[in-house]
């Protein structure tokens, strides 16, 4: 039994896989490189991938190739009608991180809510010591209390989100984006209603034909100029362009990102060009990544493993 590794470096050196040696030899690459995927696939007879398209390109010559592990919850790499084809079965891991992602959630927005960064920087800069009054009013910032916080994907991760900031006094409304989710908890509006109404809106909804630039100028226009954008979801929900030209004029007060549509980040991104740490945040896709979270992702993958060498399905994808 040969397990292929082909990212580990998308998992962290901190991570102990030597809990998988005693399912067969395990052969490991610390990161994807396009032109020899296909040959390190080729001996798997389990493969472990993040990001790797699994497609016929790199798949066919993977002759005893039986099982392909996700390190992550997303599937969207995957070829099904080709794996599908070939008898090969797909496993992904799925709740590992919505602690930590949530947690996340509120580490951006008291960023940019706060305007951290600029009392840090008048702190450090001496600004402070030079100071006349026991405190500084430069940039003024409001209380979450009463305020009305807009959820675009009311799943656990949503969820929750949606239950720290009712803790904190807020209004939480949320639009489903399929049409079909009926929380009872939480009042589901429309888009618009959304957008115009709420004082802070996060993302955490899968990308799929319903959310594919969702967040467009269209959407942007209609947000509060007061209005924080935080996204948790999928890159690829949001117009880059688009927030590009909403933050420089003012349509919204900010934005923060853990996810962009090209990653790692592109050179020619529109957002690079945005330097005021008060509007916007972008960090390199880390919401889960806490050390946690990682090793709860790591344990799932071998408990995946195992249970398809015993015969059972476990987090088995079918598509």
């Amino acid at each position: 039994m040969k397990i292929v590794f082909l990212e580990t470096d998308s998992l962290g050196d901190d991570v102990d896989l030597s809990i998988f040696d005693s399912l067969g030899e395990v052969i490991k690459y610390n990161k994807s490189e396009t032109d020899k995927n296909s040959t390190r696939i080729k001996e798997a007879d389990i493969l472990v991938v993040n990001k790797i398209p699994m497609k016929e390109e790199n798949l066919k010559e993977a002759k005893d190739l039986k099982l392909i592990c996700i390190t992550g919850t997303g599937t969207n790499m995957v070829d099904f009608p080709y794996v599908n084809g070939r008898g090969i079965a797909v496993a992904n891991v799925k709740g590992y991180s919505t602690q930590s992602v949530v947690q996340h959630t509120f580490a951006l927005l008291f960023y940019l809510y706060e305007k951290l960064s600029h009392y840090d920087a008048f702190v450090k800069s001496g600004g402070y010591v030079r100071s006349d009054i026991f405190s500084c009013f430069d940039e003024k910032f409001n209380e979450l209390y009463g305020k009305t916080w807009g959820i675009i994907g009311l799943g656990d991760i949503g969820k929750g989100v949606a239950g720290i900031a009712g803790a904190f006094g807020c209004k939480v409304v949320y639009y489903s984006t399929s049409g079909r989710n009926q929380n009872k908890e939480y009042t589901r509006v429309d888009f618009d209603t959304l957008l115009n109404n709420s004082d802070i809106i996060s993302i955490h909804a899968p990308l799929n034909k319903d959310t594919e630039n969702l967040i467009g100028e269209e959407a942007l226009s209609k947000m509060k100029p007061s209005a924080l954008l935080l996204n948790l979801g999928r890159g690829q929900i949001i117009d880059e362009a688009a927030l590009y030209r909403a933050l420089s004029e003012g349509w919204i007060a900010g934005a923060g990102l853990d996810v962009l549509r090209q990653e790692p980040m592109a050179a020619d991104n529109p957002l690079l060009a945005i330097q005021d740490s008060k509007r916007l945040i972008i960090t390199p896709h880390i919401a889960w990544a806490t050390v946690e979270a990682r090793k709860r992702c790591v344990e799932e993958v071998l408990e995946n493993m195992k249970a398809f060498l015993r015969g059972e399905e476990r987090n088995i994808v079918k598509q």
